[in-house]
Order: C-alpha cells, then sequence, then structure tokens
C-alpha cells in the first residue's frame, strides 16, 4: 500500500502541476473556456460570465498549488478534500459535457493536449480512484522536507504562479500551443494532403415495410426497399482529416480575399476580436509600429468579427486609415490572446506576434 500510495501521490500531484502550469500558460483561453461552461445550453451560469478570467486564474493556480503541496506534503488533511472535492466537480462537469454533448474540447490540458469529453471524463475517473486511495491513506502523506520550510516552498509557489500570470496576461502566453503560433504558414496549414481521409457516413434509412418499420443501413446509397419511405438518420463513423486552421478568413465585402493576401511579402494584422470590448489603451500603443510599418511598406489591415459601426468608430477615435477584414469570432481569439494585438506575415508565414504592450518591439 505505501508503495501505492507513493506512486499515487506523484502521478496526480505531477498531473496538476502540469495541468495548472499549460492553463496558467493561456489564462486567458481557458476564460475563453468557462465562458462556453457558463453559455446558455451548457450550465446556464451567464452571470459569472464577466468573472471568467479571475475565475480562470484562480482555479489554475489552486490546481497547480494543489499538486505542490500533495507531492511536499504540507497541509495533508486540507490537500486531500481540495482533491477530492475539485475531482468530484471536473469528474460531473466532464461526464455532464460528453453525455450532453455540450463541449467539445474540456481544455483540462489547454491547447496543449486536446481532449475530447468522454476522454477527459476517463482520465478523470483514473485520478478518482487515485485520490481516492490517497484520501484514505494519509498516514503515508509525509511531508519531504522540515516542516518549518513546508509554507516558504508553498509561498514561493504562489508568488511564483502569480508573476507568471501577470506576466501572460500583458503580454502573450510563454509556449504557444495553438495552430496559429509563430512560424506557421497558414495556407499549408489549411490545406487537404493529397491522401487525406475523408469523413465516412453512416445513413439509416426508416421505410415501412408491411405496416411494420424498418430499417436498412448504408454508407450512402439510397436502400433499394419495397416500402414507403419515412426517415433517414445520418452518422458519423469517422470524422476525417481535419486541416490545423480550417475557420480562418479574410473577407470584404462579401468575398474572402485569403489567397490574394496571403501573397503579400510584407503583411501586418492588426487583430481585434471584438472591437466594443478592446482595450481602448492599446490601440494607443500600436500607433507607433503602424507608422514604423507604414515606412517599411508593410500592408497594413484590420480583423474582426465586429460589425460596421464598431469598425467605423474605432477608424473615427484613432485616426485609422486601413481596411478592415472579417472572421469568425473564435478563430480571431485563437490567433492572438490579445484585443488589440499585431500578427506580422510574410507570405502566409507567421514571422511575429504582439501583444499590445509590446508593440514597440516592431
Amino acid at each position: 500500500m505505501k508503495f501505492i500510495v507513493g506512486f499515487s501521490r506523484i502521478f496526480v500531484g505531477a498531473l496538476f502541476i502540469f495541468s495548472g502550469f499549460v492553463k496558467l500558460n493561456d489564462p486567458i483561453g481557458f476564460s475563453y473556456k468557462l465562458e462556453e461552461y457558463f453559455g446558455e445550453g451548457v450550465l446556464n451560469l451567464e452571470f459569472l460570465t464577466p468573472y471568467a478570467l479571475v475565475l480562470a486564474i484562480f482555479i489554475v493556480i489552486y490546481e497547480l498549488l494543489l499538486g505542490v503541496t500533495l507531492l511536499i506534503g504540507y497541509a495533508p488533511k486540507f490537500t486531500k478534500w481540495s482533491l477530492l472535492l475539485m475531482i468530484l466537480f471536473f469528474t460531473f462537469l466532464t461526464f455532464y459535457s460528453a453525455y450532453f454533448n455540450k463541449v467539445t474540447d474540456c481544455g483540462c490540458f489547454g491547447d496543449a493536449i486536446p481532449l475530447t469529453p468522454w476522454q477527459s471524463f476517463g482520465k478523470d475517473i483514473i485520478l478518482l480512484i487515485l485520490i481516492l486511495i490517497l484520501f484514505f491513506n494519509e498516514r503515508y502523506l509525509q511531508p519531504i522536507f522540515a516542516k518549518a520550510s513546508l509554507k516558504w516552498v508553498v509561498f514561493a509557489a504562489t508568488i511564483a504562479c502569480l508573476y507568471f500570470a501577470y506576466h501572460v496576461l500583458m503580454h502573450l502566453p510563454a509556449i504557444d500551443f495553438r495552430a496559429y503560433k509563430i512560424g506557421t504558414n497558414i495556407p499549408e496549414a489549411m490545406s487537404y494532403p493529397d491522401d487525406a481521409q475523408e469523413a465516412v457516413y453512416e445513413y439509416e434509412w426508416i421505410f415501412e415495410v408491411d405496416g411494420k418499420e424498418e430499417s436498412y443501413i448504408t454508407n450512402g446509397s439510397y436502400p433499394e426497399v419495397a416500402g414507403e419511405f419515412l426517415r433517414v438518420d445520418t452518422k458519423m463513423v469517422n470524422e476525417g482529416y481535419e486541416p490545423p486552421i480550417h475557420d480562418f478568413s479574410l473577407i470584404k465585402d462579401g468575398e474572402d480575399e485569403i489567397e490574394s493576401l496571403m501573397l503579400e511579402e510584407k503583411l501586418i494584422m492588426v487583430v481585434a476580436y471584438n472591437l466594443s470590448k478592446t482595450e481602448r489603451e492599446g490601440w494607443t500603443e500600436i500607433k507607433s509600429a503602424l507608422q514604423e510599418a507604414t515606412d517599411q511598406n508593410f500592408k497594413i489591415i484590420g480583423l474582426t468579427a465586429s460589425g460596421e459601426n464598431d469598425i467605423n468608430k474605432i477608424k473615427t477615435d484613432f485616426d485609422l486609415d486601413f481596411d478592415f477584414y472579417f472572421a469568425d469570432e473564435t478563430a480571431i481569439k485563437t490567433i492572438i490572446r490579445a484585443n488589440p494585438g499585431l500578427v506580422i506575415l510574410n507570405r502566409g508565414t507567421i514571422v511575429n506576434k504582439l501583444h499590445w504592450n509590446d508593440a514597440d518591439e516592431f
């Protein structure tokens, strides 16, 4: 039992630290996931949406520190109860999400390791078993340092977490796990290889034959049945290949101009997913960078999901003379964790991304 508890302690502690770190690396991304859970049709807790970022930071730091306290043996009673309550909550959440097909990606490991809700539920069941082993064997959770020093380890870890959270919020994630990371060629990331597997569907055809309903399953062809057709139900058997970037567009006046813009040798995109929620001081900060880009013969465009009224207002307020293009809000949020931010491209390849706080680095 001592060996089993020791293994569980190391495994659970390391997993909580890793899971907490990858989400703390991108707290804005985790806050988007919380907003999805809070939304109508999922948990219906929309009143929590304005506090999603604060809750995201608290949850991931708490998760990471629980991994630390478990490994070093600090406050074992508090740690075991916190671990149990947290895993029970997340096991319920992932089961609810998977069973009712509410959220397609749980966000447990951020963008580093995408998991489906059922995969995440299975992971949580394993963690629940290991945490129960720890819960009922507290006597084996002995501190690995002198007790007087344990609180200072926790204190140092807390300060480090708070500093790291502040740094990535004021700049950009230290590690970019998303499809739009620096070095990515967008057209290539949107393309399908010649041997790409197509999606496979299963069709269940329902006919009335001699007064009874009978079903016939095919891969798409209409079955030759001597009966009256009633309905057909479609089920995806295999999703097939999906390119890393599949929802990016640059739409202006109803036309997607992505092909021509991705050929530009010097292109800078001012990205702001929602202009009504944008950080207005950011536009003041990036004005000098945009002037420098103009001097260097860069083509400057804006990218947003906002409507014409918001676009005209921001252009008037900050004297902007470049065109804005439209894209899906979720895609824009994925491109850069800043509102606004700068993305610099060379023939479709992302060569740099800058938070508005770092615009002077252009």
